[in-house]
């Protein structure tokens, strides 16, 4: 899907953590950068209609 494919592109390949605890957290913050990458182009969007 585009969503991973969009998080892929920004963290790299691969996650490169030690620990299960620091990949969950790696990843986390990956999908809040999306999220509020999306909201602010919904936002941009909704303000140009």
């Amino acid at each position: 899907e585009h969503v991973f494919a969009d998080q892929k592109s920004q963290t790299g390949l691969f996650v490169r953590t030690v620990g299960i605890s620091r990949a969950t957290m790696r990843i986390g913050l990956a999908n809040i950068v999306y999220n509020m990458r999306r909201l602010l182009f919904l936002e941009r969007l909704n303000a140009s209609a």
